[in-house]
């Protein structure tokens, strides 16, 4: 029997637009990301820590990217 593993579930950021930008986003557990360009899916992927994650969505909130 042969078992295969599926891939992280992505989601595009609601940022993101047709014409450029286009980000996507997965949980790989622990608090943990991966994150990759949605026009070349098979292409490089960024993988954040959990306390980088963190981090960088806190700063997101903040009046300078509100």
């Amino acid at each position: 029997m042969t078992t295969t593993r599926a891939g992280p579930t992505y989601t595009k950021s609601t940022r993101s637009t047709a014409s450029g930008g286009c980000v996507e986003v997965a949980d790989l557990g622990n608090g943990h990301r991966a994150i990759r360009d949605s026009k070349h899916p098979t292409g490089p992927v960024l993988t954040i820590p959990a306390p980088a994650w963190s981090a960088f969505t806190t700063a997101l909130r903040t009046p300078q990217f509100v």
